[in-house]
């Protein structure tokens, strides 16, 4: 077999993986900027969590992540995600037992990513925590955040999918079933496959006002009509407590913020407590950001949620290339003079005039300038 060029010189680089040249390159960088600026204006301070981890087989992505064993022998993992890197933080430093507001960037690592558009094995996300507090308002501050984060990522038509893991929770309790098929059925909601779940119900013998509930949530999807919908249905003292912090969530959410209800997304993450959210555009078919409420998953009250970098500049697109320097300096006094004054310049390489306006003219460099003033480009 013949090998590839690239493997030949050494320029392969694994699958999942990518290079990230100077117009996206600084289109990412740009966007991680307006979101540290935004967070922080909403009181988010920094934290920086460790890439490498201390391998947990209970990690919700544990059989998809990159392990490696260390000269003692215990067993690492490259960071997959961030909220159990945020709750593993506040539980070492004791930081649960008061309301805290941090905000991370960085990059994750999967070991078995599906390979595709907005689909990476080593990829970047940047996102909020709010510990140690709980409560409708700080879940509408989240929802609402999220929505101004991706207005500043230039996405203002995203638009924010909210479902409530804790109905599904709740309602799966209420039929008594043991975790095994409480499993297949939360699998089947999170599917929205009717007739798969209307045949496990029947299977495991839920019936009457349960069973119609139960069915009924993959169809609960839409605007504030949903609410509506779900308290027609026969629901247990758990599940209306749920729909009522939902109303209290939503009532609190600024004008123009309007969000899709997916009262069946029963999300694979163990962890989610009470809401969760997602945001999509109507041209990209991946979730562009992530999040929702945790208590009790480590700490006592967490919420929060991630973007995902590559995908929502994927979404809204990168410019094909970075504007040019406006100035090439012949000589070093006179890029640092230029550059004291904000210009953006480039310093000659060489004295071959020639050279220089070629080149100039190559990359779109208006003006030529040196010690005695404007050379003609």
């Amino acid at each position: 077999m013949e090998r590839d060029v690239r493997e030949e010189t050494g320029t392969v680089i694994p699958e999942g993986t990518r290079y990230h040249l100077p117009p996206e390159a600084a289109a990412r960088l740009d966007l991680q900027e307006r979101w540290r600026a935004l967070f922080a204006s909403w009181g988010y301070d920094p934290v920086e969590l460790p890439v490498l981890e201390v391998y947990d087989p209970e990690h919700p992505l544990a059989a998809r992540a990159f392990k490696m064993v260390d000269k003692s022998g215990r067993v690492l993992a490259l960071r997959a995600e961030f909220t159990t890197a945020v709750i593993r933080m506040v539980a070492s430093e004791g930081l649960g037992e008061e309301l805290h507001r941090f905000q991370y960037a960085g990059r994750l690592w999967l070991r078995d990513s599906e390979i595709g558009p907005g689909r990476l094995r080593e990829f970047a996300q940047m996102g909020v925590e709010a510990v140690g507090a709980s409560g409708p308002r700080l879940d509408a501050e989240l929802l609402e955040l999220a929505w101004e984060a991706l207005k500043t990522a230039d996405l203002p038509d995203a638009r924010l999918e909210v479902g409530l893991p804790a109905l599904v929770a709740d309602l799966l309790a209420a039929t008594e079933l043991a975790a095994g098929p409480r499993s297949s059925l939360h699998a089947a909601i999170e599917r929205k496959n009717i007739p798969e779940l209307a045949e496990l119900l029947a299977d495991y013998g839920v019936r009457g006002g349960l069973r119609r509930a139960v069915l009924a949530l993959p169809d609960l999807y839409g605007g504030i009509e949903v609410l509506a919908a779900a308290r027609r249905l026969e629901l247990g003292p758990a599940a209306r407590d749920d729909l009522d912090w939902l109303e209290e969530v939503l009532a609190l959410l600024p004008p123009g913020l309007e969000v899709l209800l997916d009262l069946g997304m029963a999300r694979a993450y163990d962890y989610y407590s009470g809401i969760h959210f997602r945001a999509y555009t109507p041209d990209f078919g991946l979730p562009l950001l992530g999040g929702g409420r945790y208590d009790g998953a480590g700490t006592r009250y967490a919420a929060g949620f991630a973007l995902g970098l590559e995908r929502i500049l994927e979404a809204r697109g990168v410019p094909r290339e970075l504007a040019a320097p406006q100035v090439l300096a012949l000589d070093p006094g006179t890029a640092r003079r230029l550059r004291a004054t904000g210009v953006r310049v480039e310093l000659a390489w060489t004295d071959d005039l020639e050279e220089l306006r070629d080149y100039a003219r190559r990359r779109g460099i208006a003006r030529i300038s040196g010690p005695e003033g404007e050379v003609s480009p």
